[in-house]
């Protein structure tokens, strides 16, 4: 007899990681793979994750209580790959991308219709654990941003409080986008397709903006920015 198949294979691309679940029911895949998550911690830490799951049926409800479960744990899913056409609409209703041919751009709800380069979308905070904003131009948030919260925008990010979440600004490919926040400590963050997890702070927290310089991701003192 052959050996049966792993619940779960892990492969990298070019982008992060590919995770294929299969050979069980829902409940236990992802009983298995958060107990590889929590085994593995380093190699997950930050991760990209495109998630393969076949034919599996899933609705909102579970797919967003597995993003959720991933982001407590410092993982970002990005796109999730079915066979099924529910599981796929699902996924698109989350802002998931279904494909991975183009794993730099991320599907962002189209809340507005092609909005100005100023719109900008107004979140009175905090934005806690399992909360999640994402629009198509600007976010600015009045309040912190805890662990477990996660925030995309096709613009700029700006958060009059705490960055504790995971959040990503630039997402449809906009380099010039920034992360500002009165104190930035994010599980992830990103800007375009760059990534960084943010290293424990030294000494008094400030304001910081996050931003790309020759290509990569770099946070910098509020006033040193704004004072170019």
């Amino acid at each position: 007899m052959g050996e049966t198949p792993p619940l779960i294979q892990i492969k990298g691309i070019r982008d992060g990681l590919l995770v294929t679940l299969a050979g069980a029911a829902w409940p236990d895949l992802v009983t298995a793979f958060i107990d590889n998550i929590e085994n593995r911690s380093t190699f997950f830490q930050g991760a990209r994750v495109a998630l393969d799951i076949g034919s599996v049926e899933l609705r909102v409800a579970e797919l967003s209580s597995l993003r959720d479960h991933l982001s407590e744990r410092g993982v970002y899913l990005w796109a999730v790959l079915s066979e099924s056409p529910l599981t796929e609409n699902t996924a698109q209703n989350l802002g998931l991308a279904t494909r991975i041919s183009k794993p730099r751009q991320v599907e962002i709800p189209a809340i507005v219709a092609g909005p100005p380069e100023d719109a900008t979308k107004w979140v009175k905070g905090p934005l806690r654990s399992g909360g999640r904003v994402a629009y198509n131009g600007n976010v600015v948030v009045m309040g912190d941003v805890n662990s477990g919260a996660e925030i995309v925008a096709g613009g700029s990010i700006i958060i009059w409080g705490r960055l504790r979440g995971l959040v990503h600004a630039g997402a449809g490919g906009d380099e010039n986008a920034v992360v500002c926040a009165l104190e930035l400590a994010p599980t992830q963050l990103r800007i375009a397709g760059e990534i960084a997890i943010s290293p424990k702070k030294q000494g008094k927290s400030q304001p910081e903006v996050a931003h790309l310089q020759d290509g990569h991701l770099t946070a910098e003192p509020w006033n040193a920015f704004t004072g170019r």
